[in-house]
Parts: structure tokens; C-alpha cells; sequence
């Protein structure tokens, strides 16, 4: 292609949800609670498990983790998006939408490893709870923990650095945030390499992370199913239940946008997939993961209760 049909883009358009002014209000009163309910939420649950020393053990480590992720991520997206619901025309530079884009793949893809680490935690507790004290040490939590966020890194930084190779042609982006999939359509170069790059990553991570859940949840359920107590099994699938049903929207709508040809992509229909892994499921972990947990609600009760003092 000839050189004089590249353009240099200093900042790009990012399209809304809907143009309808009506819409656009509720969307954006609707959007501002969520994103109101998942700081809140996540950032108290990270408050209450510090405080709490009874909590101080490697599953709530990592719900402390996920917290932070979820905040973070949803932050990196939900600010930008909620500004453009009220201009005229929603802009972000270049270098921001980089920037934007680098946070949520190491967001988004250390939350996968977290799940998977969770799951395990889980699964060593349920089946092997004699080891659990060896197999989950605080030495081998900090690393998988670390891990977690180094995998997140380098792979948001492939395709970060990738990415910023590309010459583009358009900087309308049909999409509420820098999502690589729109972004990759507005180039005039050749993508095929980026895409192999996010099939192949997405798809890997998403398979190698959600397969861990999915052994470490037969197992547990099979645990479960020895539990002579009618009313213990039945609180232990329904708290299984609530987290496969989190993780199957997590990854679910993930799968939706990340791993599937190019010829198959539809930005219209992943914006709105786009919206429950973004800004819905960062609010509903902590109510699934950590609200429902008897522990936790105790601690929250102690917590309140510490916050009344006689007059």
C-alpha cells in the first residue's frame, strides 16, 4: 500500500453503546451504580480481610487479590466509557488508549490465572485437607500469586508491542474501550500475525486456566458427595454452584470476544458481551465469592459493629 494512504493517529474515536439521548442517561446512571457497587464492594472486602486476622489464610489472599484485580480492571474501562456517555464526541489519545488497553490485558488475563489458583486452593482444602497447610505454604501462595501477574504482563505486553507496529487507516474504534479485536480492523496493515498472536494466547490461557477450574471442581464435587450431612452437601454445591456460575460468565464471554476467527467477529454483539466481564462480573465476585462466605460476614458484623461507640 502507499505510503501517503497511512495515517498518523494522535487520538481515536471511541463509538458508545447507543447514540439515543434517553438511553444514553439511563446507561450512564446504570453503569455509574455498578461501577459505584463494584469499588465499593472490592475494596472493602480487601479492608476487611486486612483487619481481620482470622482471614489471614491463603484463600483470602487470594479474594484479596481478585478484589484488586477487579477493581483495577473495571477502572482501567468503566471511567473513559461513563465521560463518553456525556460528550459530544468521546475521544482518547493514542498513547491512552495504549495505556488503556496494556491495563486491561494484564488485568483481565492475571484474574484467569487467579480463578485457576482459587480453584486449586479450593480443590487441596476439600480433598487433601491433612496436606493443605504443606501444599498452600505462604512461600508457594506469594508465588502463585506472582505468577499470576507476571503471566498478565507478558502476555498484554505481546500484544501491546505488537499492536503499536501496525500502520492505521481509521481512528474511529467501533467499541466503548480499546479493545484489540476493533483495534486490529482499523489497520491498513497486514493483522494476520496478531490475530494467530490472539487466538493462540486467548485460547490457551482461556483452555489451560478454565481446565484446572473444571478437575478441581469434579474432584471437589466428588469430596462433596461423600459428605454424610444432607444440609452439608447442600450448602457445599450451592456455594460450587455460585462460583461455576461466575466463572462460566468470566470465561464464557471472554471465549465470546478473544477466541474465534476474524471472519466470525461481530463488534456490535461483543460490546454488549463486552459490558458483563468489564463492569457486571467485577461487582458480582465479591457478592459471590466473598459476601457468602460466613466468615467473611462475620468479620463485616465485627467490623460494624467495632465503628458504634456508646455516646
Amino acid at each position: 500500500m502507499a505510503e501517503e494512504n497511512y495515517t498518523i493517529v494522535t487520538e481515536f474515536i471511541l463509538l458508545r453503546l447507543t447514540d439515543l439521548t434517553d438511553l444514553k442517561i439511563i446507561l450512564f446512571v446504570l453503569f455509574l451504580v455498578i461501577y459505584a457497587i463494584t469499588l465499593l464492594g472490592n475494596i472493602c472486602m480487601i479492608f476487611i480481610i486486612q483487619i481481620t486476622s482470622k482471614l489471614h489464610t491463603p484463600m483470602y489472599l487470594f479474594l484479596s487479590c481478585l478484589s484488586f484485580v477487579d477493581a483495577c480492571y473495571s477502572s482501567a474501562i468503566a471511567p473513559k466509557m461513563l465521560v463518553n456517555l456525556l460528550v459530544v464526541k468521546g475521544t482518547i489519545t493514542f498513547s491512552a488508549c495504549m495505556v488503556q488497553h496494556l491495563c486491561f490485558g494484564v488485568f483481565v488475563t492475571t484474574e484467569s490465572f487467579l480463578l485457576s489458583v482459587m480453584a486449586y486452593d479450593c480443590y487441596v482444602a476439600i480433598v487433601n485437607p491433612l496436606l493443605y497447610s504443606v501444599a498452600m505454604s505462604k512461600r508457594k501462595c506469594v508465588g502463585l500469586v506472582t505468577g499470576s501477574w507476571i503471566c498478565g504482563i507478558i502476555n498484554s505486553l505481546i500484544h501491546t508491542i505488537s499492536l503499536g507496529r501496525l500502520s492505521c487507516g481509521s481512528n474511529v474504534v467501533n467499541h466503548f474501550f480499546c479493545d484489540i479485536p476493533s483495534l486490529l480492523k482499523l489497520s491498513c496493515s497486514d493483522t494476520t500475525m496478531n490475530e494467530l498472536l490472539l487466538l493462540t494466547f486467548s485460547g490457551v490461557i482461556a483452555m489451560a486456566t478454565f481446565l484446572i477450574v473444571i478437575i478441581s471442581y469434579v474432584f471437589i464435587a466428588v469430596a462433596i458427595l461423600r459428605i454424610r450431612s444432607a444440609a452439608g452437601r447442600q450448602k457445599a454445591f450451592s456455594t460450587c454452584a455460585s462460583y461455576l456460575t461466575a466463572v462460566t460468565i468470566f470465561y464464557g464471554s471472554l471465549s465470546f470476544s478473544y477466541i474465534q476467527p476474524s471472519s466470525q467477529y461481530s463488534v456490535e454483539q461483543e460490546k454488549v458481551v463486552s459490558v458483563f466481564y468489564t463492569l457486571v462480573i467485577p461487582m458480582l465476585n465479591p457478592l459471590i465469592y466473598s459476601l457468602r462466605n460466613k466468615e467473611v460476614k462475620d468479620a463485616v458484623k465485627r467490623a460494624i459493629e467495632m465503628t458504634h461507640f456508646p455516646c
